[in-house]
């Protein structure tokens, strides 16, 4: 079996609403996504949103990245073409992850194999910033199953510590909260936040300082009146490590596009738990593709909600058979394997590339 043709976009997807995080606001998404076709007619894909300001990787650079690899994948078996993607999944994970994790699920990786309907718990973010619209929200994704939600803070201590409570007083004991700063806050900022935190149903405060800024993580961790979670400042075995050794650092996060690989993520979570900290999975950027594949590792790796709801933030759907939701969980029925729609891939790219053993390189932007 050798690879014969590799297809690359690079997709717009519009948002149902806009989504705001501390460092800017999104109206869509641009997810790169491959597919990978073989001499035995099978084929494969995946995908990764680089959203800037994340981390330093970016849209410009995984793009060309994506390509270079690509170029040179025609011909080989899988396990070679994963040998020569290895090295970038330490430099630029996400851009690497899309043909890494492509591969394993065109070696039918096992944990693809759903053999029994799944159903994964998701959150739902609160969107609301006007204080008098946070009571009907909250109400409205209740009923829709979710008992987990993610509330974005990050901007001013004051403001977010005011909108904590109402949304506090809305949920009134139904359901679970998680605060992420998306690496926002300054260490004074962040302790003061930890600090004024009213603990009650609260489940854990997300990434307070930078990535690199372990030391401001740790001052957070150190006054906070919920455990910190550390997401942004992680990228491998090694920064998990780090984290367990942070006294009040009860969780960490993981998503696909940032350990690579099916199996490395799956290894990740085991050495969180190791560590004696909670694991958390899941990419709130990512399409079907990515939302499908992490659900298929959290099945048997978390035991609580899962972040892998990006799926339900876009306008469009990529799977000719969508990925279900239903009663606030995505639900895998046993034997599914999607299949990319292709034309509704065509009419959302907005960047092409194509490489195989017949015909070389094309490409058009």
């Amino acid at each position: 079996m050798a690879i014969e043709r590799i297809n690359l976009f690079q997709l717009d997807l519009a948002l149902v609403r806009p989504y705001k995080v501390s460092y800017t606001t999104f109206d869509s998404f641009a997810p790169l996504v491959a597919e990978i076709f073989d001499s035995e007619g099978r084929t494969a894909f995946g995908e990764a949103e680089i959203s800037p300001g994340y981390s330093h990787e970016t849209p410009e650079g995984g793009w060309a990245l994506l390509q270079e690899l690509a170029a040179d994948m025609p011909g080989l078996s899988s396990a070679d073409a994963r040998k020569k993607i290895e090295p970038f999944l330490e430099t630029d994970p996400t851009a690497a992850s899309v043909l890494y994790v492509a591969l394993e699920m065109l070696d039918d990786n096992p944990q693809l194999a759903v053999n029994e309907t799944t159903r994964v718990p998701l959150l739902q973010p609160v969107q609301s910033f006007d204080v008098t619209a946070i009571p009907d929200e909250i109400e409205k994704t209740l009923s829709e199953g979710f008992k987990t939600l993610k509330i974005k803070v990050g901007f001013e201590v004051a403001d977010d510590l005011a909108r904590v409570a109402a949304i506090q007083d809305a949920v009134a004991g139904r359901a679970t909260m998680r605060i992420d700063a998306n690496h926002s806050y300054s260490p004074e900022q962040g302790r003061e936040f930890g600090a004024g935190l009213d603990p009650e149903g609260i489940e854990l405060f997300e990434q307070p300082c930078a990535n690199a800024d372990w030391a401001g993580n740790a001052a957070v961790a150190e006054v906070s009146r919920v455990p910190v979670m550390l997401d942004e400042s992680i990228y491998g075995l090694d920064d998990i490590d780090r984290a367990g050794d942070i006294a009040g650092v009860g969780f960490v996060k993981l998503k696909l596009k940032k350990l690579g690989g099916l199996d490395r993520l799956r290894n990740g979570l085991d050495r969180i738990r190791s560590k004696g900290m909670t694991p958390v999975l899941g990419d709130g950027t990512a399409t079907e593709i990515g939302c499908w594949q992490e659900a298929c590792v959290a099945r048997h790796a978390i035991d609580n909600a899962g972040e892998m709801n990006g799926f339900l933030k876009f306008k469009q759907t990529v799977f000719e058979e969508p990925l279900a939701f239903e009663d606030g969980a995505i639900v895998v029925p046993s034997g599914y394997r999607p299949t990319l729609d292709h034309d509704a891939i065509e009419r959302l790219a907005v960047s092409r590339a194509e490489v195989s053993t017949a015909g070389g390189n094309r490409a058009a932007e």
